[in-house]
């Protein structure tokens, strides 16, 4: 009598003993690649559970447990007295391969991949957020109090099950929506209700949903130029056609905005620290830039990203604090003032667009973690937000100065550094025909972050210089960091084409 033939033989299959995987898990995963990716073929026999047990060295049980959960899966088959072969159903559900490579298709349908596709070219890569000499927006990690806040979470998670483990509140956490009205009244000058309160992920999600409901592809939007990035993407996702409005030192300049597009739909603007040029809207433009909105029936969003680290003198109110014609959305974050991780931010919504945003949250949104919320509630309610802004003046005024002073002494030759008394980041004008372009990426080969003002630009501007931030780094950082730069200062001055450098000379 013939003897059955033992199945197929399995050499490619390894152990590794060593793994954190059980063997049995490692024996399935392989059985289970073999099968689907065509080297074992539909129909084919395999080895007899004690053949393959021999032939790896391993129990024969754990060979029966992997066997179970390919035939579970349907992968494999079992015949009573024949054997285990691979499953024949795989034969005429395997898709065929072309003999060459297919290209796909562009998405072209959709209409957010039609804006995407339509705006590329005006979209810009985020910046650099690594905690190093001069990254922008970088709060002051080693200054932040973990032990209370590790405190405030270890008593959320005490709460009872459904409290902590329930699904989040869309419009937002209702203590949090509370205590962040409280603030605005008491710190920002700002009459508000918390009802007018929305939580979302992060500022970045505020400025989608906002476009999302109030602006149609095509849409004038006049936008700060240069200007944040973060808000440019949002806007020109939803299909803003941005107006590109100038800034001076009294922020934006309202009066070129109405010669470039009287009507227009939403106007975006950070009048207590322009980002990135750092100037402060004076209550003229900001009257203006209200007259301006109410008479196009426009909307106007105040993104106040920093306006908390007022440092020197006394913060002028917000926008929105001195609004009469419930056009301001204001937007906040807790991204700048506490920490980026915990993406939350907030907006208030002026009365009329209340119950627009309540329905659309509603609808939409799965809401922020309550966990997060809840421990920011208790953070401001102890008093201990309050306590954390005023140190944080303190430590960035203290830093800054480290910075200016530095670089006042090192960088002269090359940069003259604006002074500022509000946020995380100043600006440095160049001199002599050096371009931000060309400092950023020979900065950036020495280990420093130092954005162009041209990447924050819609249109080109005259102004050639840098945005650098002082706020997550430390006095030595700060000192070393100047030092390195004002030698890759040098040394793009020196490789400059001679044309720059006689008219350089000329300059001087």
């Amino acid at each position: 009598m013939v003897k059955r033939a033992a199945g197929a033989l399995l050499q490619s299959i390894e152990i590794d003993r060593s793994s954190a995987r059980t063997i049995g898990t490692q024996l399935t995963s392989k059985l289970r690649n073999l099968i689907l990716t065509g080297a074992l073929k539909a129909g084919e026999r395999l080895p007899a559970s004690r053949t393959l047990a021999n032939d790896l060295g391993i129990a024969r049980a754990t060979v029966i447990d992997s066997f179970d959960q390919l035939i579970s899966e349907g992968l494999i088959e079992a015949r009573i007295g024949a054997g285990t072969y691979v499953s024949q159903a795989l034969g005429a559900e395997w898709p065929s391969l072309p003999d060459k490579p297919q290209k796909a298709e562009p998405v072209t349908r959709a209409r957010l991949a039609r804006l995407m596709a339509s705006a590329t070219s005006r979209f810009a890569h985020r910046l650099q957020h690594e905690p190093r000499a001069f990254t922008t927006a970088m709060p002051a990690f080693d200054a932040f109090p973990m032990a209370q806040w590790a405190r405030l979470s270890a008593k959320y998670w005490r709460r009872p099950h459904y409290a902590a483990l329930g699904y989040p509140e869309p419009q937002g956490y209702r203590p949090l929506r509370q205590a962040i009205a409280a603030h605005l009244r008491a710190n920002r000058g700002i009459a508000c209700e918390w009802q007018q309160i929305f939580v979302v992920a992060g500022a970045q999600q505020a400025f989608q949903l906002i476009a999302s409901m109030l602006i149609d592809p095509g849409d004038k939007v006049w936008f700060e130029n240069p200007g944040a990035i973060g808000a440019r993407n949002s806007l020109i996702l939803y299909g803003a056609n941005l107006v590109a409005v100038p800034i001076d030192r009294n922020g934006l300049v309202v009066e070129e905005g109405l010669k470039a597009a009287p009507r227009f739909r939403v106007a975006f603007t950070t009048p207590s620290h322009q980002q990135p040029l750092g100037a402060k809207m004076s209550l003229e433009r900001r009257f203006a830039l209200l007259q301006a909105a109410e008479a196009a029936r426009a909307w106007i969003i105040e993104d106040d990203w920093d306006g908390e680290f007022c440092f020197a003198g006394k913060p002028l109110p917000t926008l929105k604090g001195v609004d009469a014609t419930g056009r301001v959305i204001y937007v906040g974050t807790f991204s700048k003032s506490l920490f980026p991780a915990l993406r939350v931010g907030f907006f208030l919504a002026p009365p009329a667009l209340v119950e627009t945003f309540e329905t659309a949250l509603e609808a939409f949104s799965p809401g922020v973690p309550t966990s997060l919320q809840a421990i920011i509630s208790d953070f401001i309610d102890e008093g201990l937000f309050a306590t954390h802004i005023r140190r944080m003046r303190k430590l960035y005024a203290e830093r800054y100065q480290v910075f200016f002073d530095h670089a006042s002494e090192q960088l002269a030759e090359w940069l003259e550094i604006v002074p500022t008394n509000t946020g995380m980041h100043t600006i440095g004008i160049l001199r002599g025909g050096l371009t931000g372009a060309t400092v950023s990426a020979a900065a950036a080969e020495r280990g420093l972050t130092v954005a162009p003002i041209s990447r924050f630009c819609i249109e080109p501007i005259e102004t050639e210089g840098l945005v650098m931030g002082f706020s997550g780094i430390s006095p030595a950082q700060i000192k070393s960091g100047v030092a390195v730069l004002a030698e890759v200062l040098a040394g793009c001055a020196r490789t400059m084409p001679a044309k720059r450098q006689k008219s350089r000379r000329s300059a001087a």
